[in-house]
């Protein structure tokens, strides 16, 4: 069996570690890197500490809107599968690399097989939910992560190819997590101690940093914590605070994007992670360290039913209340919610009984 796998961002990269390893035992894989995220610290890094094999091709797509983007994408794309003709195009997630490589497969017939299907946010304003939808689409197989996300298909229209596997990123995360508490030295550097309290913060979506009132009330917010705030800045804030003017309190510690595994050993320990991305919600409960997501909505409903995260609006005082009640009502349950760390294997025997 031949699969292109298509990778962009920094969530495929961590998904992409274990699938590749599990493909790579019986069958060969062509990976392919769009080039979406392209900086060491968002990219490169990952790949050298998660042994993610080098990609057979990077297309260097780079910062674009979204349209240019995955415009170039899909013609790179198209190019590479003619070259190759894989018995199966494998996509993860929800980004425009994602769509890019479905839409480049199934416009070739060749099928497409996505990693984290049926997830809805139900916001169409996102991109990602637009991604999300479109690919699950034009899929042949759907893998998804719990039971919500093959209801959420079902209501759709989507019976066929859908199968529970878990999700890929407990595996990431259970290979991770040891690796993280022995080889990070991101305490040291930092100059706390993992029994100190902190929160750990990322804040990247457009609908957070691309509207200057928006971007100053969070981090108003965050400077009001009475507790050191550790920010690995995404470029696009950074790039976002330098245009707006707007200055960051001494008590909010900006540092530069994190690899996987100091990110990992930093949400472990903190107080609490103020977060707008879909992936870090999952990482934070799969590393139960309660949650705080600055948005109206999000795909991992099941960590918000289980208490263990919090959805709030970019309102400095929404954040704080959030933040105690966080602390001071940490939940005594954590359900197994997204499987048990075997869903690389699922993946592939799927894909090895439809080939």
């Amino acid at each position: 069996m031949r699969v292109l796998s298509v990778v962009g961002a920094r969530p495929q990269f961590i998904k992409a570690a274990p699938l590749s390893t599990a493909i790579r035992r019986d069958h060969d894989e062509f990976l392919v890197h769009t080039g979406q995220h392209y900086d060491d610290d968002m990219s490169a890094t990952f790949f050298r500490q998660l042994n993610i094999p080098e990609p057979d091709v990077n297309l260097g797509v780079g910062s674009h809107g979204h349209g240019k983007q995955t415009a170039e994408m899909l013609a790179g794309l198209e190019t590479i599968l003619l070259q190759t003709q894989p018995d199966w195009m494998l996509v993860y997630g929800d980004t425009n690399s994602t769509l890019a490589g479905a839409l480049a497969a199934a416009k070739l017939n060749i099928p497409v097989a996505h990693v984290e299907a049926g997830l809805r946010s139900y916001n169409r304003a996102m991109p990602e939910e637009v991604n999300r939808v479109l690919t699950d689409h034009i899929s042949n197989l759907l893998f998804c992560p719990t039971q919500v996300a093959v209801d959420n298909l079902a209501k759709e229209g989507i019976i066929d190819g859908v199968i529970i596997t878990g999700d890929i990123m407990v595996d990431a995360v259970r290979h991770a997590r040891p690796r993280a508490e022995a080889e990070s030295t991101i305490h040291q550097q930092l100059s706390i101690a993992p029994t100190d309290a902190y929160a750990a913060v990322t804040i990247h979506r457009p609908a957070n940093t691309d509207d200057k009132t928006t971007l100053s009330a969070i981090m108003n917010g965050l400077a009001h914590l009475d507790m050191p705030v550790i920010f690995p800045m995404h470029p696009r804030t950074k790039h976002a605070l330098e245009k707006f003017g707007l200055e960051v309190k001494d008590s909010v510690h900006v540092i530069s994007p994190l690899g996987y595994l100091d990110m990992v050993a930093l949400v472990t320990s903190a107080t609490c992670l103020i977060t707008d991305s879909g992936g870090l919600q999952k990482e934070a409960y799969l590393l139960e360290t309660p949650c705080i997501t600055v948005r109206t909505e999000t795909e991992w409903v099941e960590t918000v039913e289980s208490g263990w995260n919090r959805l709030v609006e970019p309102i400095p005082e929404a954040i704080l209340a959030a933040v105690q009640d966080a602390i001071t009502a940490k939940p005594a349950e954590h359900p197994a919610f997204y499987g048990d760390g075997n869903a690389a294997i699922r993946i592939v025997q799927a894909m090895e009984a439809r080939n």
